[in-house]
């Protein structure tokens, strides 16, 4: 059964809510998920999942491209990681009120593309809170990770 490992940084809860969503579409595709916050997981935790996911907000204030304080050790630690074989995605919420919308995506993105794994589907943003267009474009990005999966077996 092909796993999926789902690593959430949220403040709000709005970032959380993408992580379920997220996380029922995979289940509904027939694979097993794993779903924990960011602070609590620890970078190996991928090495068993066949597919990485990182659902991230942004955090105005932050350093290093405005990573949340809780999961600048697991960015530095995915930065030192080898997923070669594993696909990955990342989404994650954002204010357009501040300048740069939603790095954290961009940084994690970056930062997977040093790991070896292969990006699955275009990353997603999502301005705070999920609306039913942001929902339809996160059950896409699902649903493109899971056909870019199926192909490479």
């Amino acid at each position: 059964m092909t796993k999926v490992k789902i690593v959430y940084a949220s403040m709000t809860g709005n970032d959380e809510d993408m992580a379920d969503i997220l996380s029922e579409d995979f289940e509904n595709a027939g694979m097993q998920v794993e779903m924990s916050e960011i602070s609590q997981t620890d970078v190996q935790d991928f090495q068993q999942a066949d597919i990485c996911i990182v659902v991230s907000y942004t955090y105005s204030d932050g350093l290093e491209g405005h990573i949340p304080d809780e999961g600048l050790d697991f960015y530095h630690d995915l930065l030192e990681t080898d997923l070669t074989g594993k696909t990955f995605g990342v989404c994650g919420s954002g204010d357009t009120f501040y300048q740069d919308f939603a790095l954290a995506v961009d940084n994690f993105e970056q930062a997977f593309q040093t790991t070896g794994a292969t990006m699955g589907a275009p990353s997603v943003k999502v301005e705070l809170a999920p609306d039913q267009e942001d929902i339809a474009r996160l059950d896409q990005f699902a649903q493109t990770i899971i056909n870019h999966f199926q192909k490479k077996d």
